[in-house]
């Protein structure tokens, strides 16, 4: 695996030794984690980043699982992915004790708002939003940090209903099309929490499927056929999505937590490396260096230049669904 980590010695009056390192969940720190998601929605990336998150949650404190559509896309479909992880889950357990239960999962899985935000950017309470706020006031250290997957309806309403949870969360925003899904309730967001923690991510993600080292078994088709499927029933379910190709375009949430230095989002990680917007003292944005742009989309890059260290560690993780541990 590539290291992040450096040395540098300098000899002055004495020796001084400066490192840098990236850490996260994969070396131990743990992470509250909520998922707002629009599967079933009707992009199938949904599910395969579902999936990948599942295989790693015995890292994570997931806190809650939101359908965040709108429209398409309903609590039962997140239902169905945790019945499969559900297959899967003796075998699982053989590797780490620390894999929620599926009675857990399905517990802490809420219906989000199914519809956009009019005008204002808020509407009514939904159980998704009431769950953001009661995780965000729990009596927890730890940031609560929010990977939106779908569209940022839910965020917006808790914040509209319950302003003082803002020091608590950390958002990280796959935007795009979700964010054209409902534009209202990002432009409330920007408009009237300027100073909310946020990672805007609109093309960096890209880069997980975009770019970086396509040879042999790690093609995205390539991959899915030979270290994904018949690796249990999540490989199973996973393989025939998108046409037996990764795209996994949310899965760069996740990737930033597991290797990375998740509290400042401008420096390396698995899941991009992000610059400050001008003027917000917590808002993050895609790189716009030029060799950071991968087929026009800036700040691909940052991510596809990890292709095979998060590729070869996601194939591991699947096989703890093929086989017990010997």
């Amino acid at each position: 695996m590539r290291t992040a980590c450096f040395m540098v010695l300098m000899m002055l009056s004495g020796t001084i030794w400066v490192e840098s390192c990236l850490a996260g969940a994969i070396d131990g720190n743990r992470y509250r984690v909520i998922v707002s998601s629009d599967i079933g929605g009707g992009d199938e990336d949904d599910i395969q980043s579902m999936v990948h998150y599942l295989v790693y949650s015995d890292l994570f404190d997931t806190e809650g699982l939101i359908s965040s559509p709108p429209k398409q896309g309903r609590a039962r479909d997140i239902f169905k992915v945790i019945d499969v992880y559900a297959k899967d889950y003796p075998k699982l357990t053989t590797y780490s004790t620390r894999y929620p239960k599926p009675e857990y999962l399905r517990s802490i899985t809420k219906q989000g708002a199914i519809e956009p935000a009019g005008e204002k950017g808020y509407g009514k309470a939904t159980e998704g939003s009431r769950w953001i706020i009661e995780c965000a006031r729990k009596d927890d250290k730890r940031p609560l940090y929010i990977l939106v997957w779908g569209s940022i309806t839910d965020v917006a309403q808790a914040l509209h209903d319950e302003p003082s949870i803002k020091d608590k969360i950390r958002v990280h925003f796959i935007a795009s099309w979700n964010q054209r899904q409902d534009e209202n309730s990002f432009r409330y967001i920007d408009r009237h929490h300027s100073d909310l923690w946020l990672i805007h991510n609109d093309t960096t993600f890209r880069g997980w499927y975009m770019g970086g080292s396509n040879k042999g078994d790690l093609g995205n088709k390539s991959f899915v056929t030979t270290h994904i499927n018949g690796h249990g029933a999540l490989g199973d379910y996973f393989s025939p999505l998108k046409g037996g190709s990764i795209k996994m375009g949310d899965t760069p949430t996740v990737a930033w937590l597991l290797y990375g230095t998740p509290e400042d989002p401008t420096r390396e990680s698995w899941g991009g490396q992000f610059v400050k917007k001008p003027g917000r003292p917590n808002w993050w944005t895609d790189n716009p260096a030029p060799e950071q742009n991968e087929s026009g989309k800036p700040g691909a890059r940052t991510v596809n230049k990890w292709r095979v260290d998060y590729l070869r560690h996601f194939q591991k993780r699947m096989d703890r669904c093929k086989k017990h541990k010997e």
